[in-house]
């Protein structure tokens, strides 16, 4: 009796597999293009005298870097401050942010309490409210308590978020329920199990976390522009539009400004990038 027998998979030819490739790699760099294209040019005028940043056709390298553009940029606009304040305000936010999200998420994943479910769907509404819905509620508040022009009024009402929880909740669901209950046969309560098993085993999502926050607390211009009128609490944002109004007339020392600013939050990428793509994807797979 015949049996049918399925004819072995023919495998690709070795040119089309160095075709995809070749198409995979071009998306990547003309996505690298799009991307790297506008640093590149800020960091290019940013070394060049004005005269050459407005000549025809336009010059796409420095033959004599003007390097004394980013010290009057960091002079000129009084970056030092901005700079400062920006640091303080954003590791406030970043470690209020991780803080609380650690709490909530944990309550989330690993506490029985009624309408559990049901308040954790009203934490992810509230990702759908816009922020500029609740500028004014907030704005009025931070003024009645009189922390207009303060560190508290810049600080405190970022000092939680619903993505954090939603991000560390995912991820704490993926912790084995076996160790929460040999760590309670250990004598762990819920705290010693959260700073001793589950934070650790989350790491590379508070990593995640806290990089987010991070960025979003130094690109604030909004909110610090808001609530702030005396450059003693200004951010590096609001300095940065300073500089643009009071030296208009000088391109260069607007992009080196440019740069100033975003050197920190383009050096945090760098340094953790690995973590920021293992926190978003560790919770991945659970829901």
């Amino acid at each position: 009796m015949a049996t049918n027998v399925p004819a072995p998979r023919r495998r690709p030819f070795r040119w089309q597999r160095v075709a995809t490739e070749a198409a995979q790699y071009l998306a990547l760099t003309v996505a690298a293009a799009v991307i790297l294209g506008p640093v590149y040019i800020t960091v290019i005028y940013s070394l060049q005298p004005v005269e050459k940043i407005f000549s025809y056709p336009p010059q796409l390298y420095v033959t004599d870097p003007q390097w004394d553009s980013y010290k009057r940029a960091f002079e000129t606009g009084s970056l030092g401050r901005y700079l400062i304040n920006s640091f303080v305000v954003s590791l406030a936010i970043t470690a209020g942010q991780v803080t609380t999200s650690v709490l909530a998420a944990y309550a989330f994943a690993f506490l029985r309490f009624p309408f559990r479910n049901l308040l954790f769907v009203v934490f992810l509404a509230t990702l759908m409210v816009p922020w500029e819905v609740t500028i004014i509620p907030n704005y009025q508040t931070i003024s009645t308590l009189g922390w207009l022009d303060s560190y508290q009024g810049l600080i405190v009402p970022f000092l939680a978020t619903a993505f954090g929880t939603f991000l560390l909740r995912q991820a704490f669901l993926t912790v084995p329920r076996d160790l929460r209950d040999a760590a309670a046969m250990d004598g762990y309560g819920h705290i010693g199990f959260m700073l001793q098993v589950a934070v650790p085993l989350s790491r590379a999502a508070v990593g995640a976390l806290a990089v987010f926050s991070f960025l979003m607390a130094w690109n604030q211009y909004l909110w610090p522009l808001l609530i702030t009128n005396e450059d003693e609490h200004r951010t590096v944002q609001i300095g940065l539009k300073a500089l643009v109004s009071a030296n208009i007339d000088e391109f260069n020392l607007v992009m080196a400004g440019t740069v100033i600013a975003a050197a920190p939050i383009l050096a945090l990428l760098v340094l953790f990038q690995k973590q920021l793509i293992r926190g978003l994807t560790s919770g991945a797979i659970k829901g």
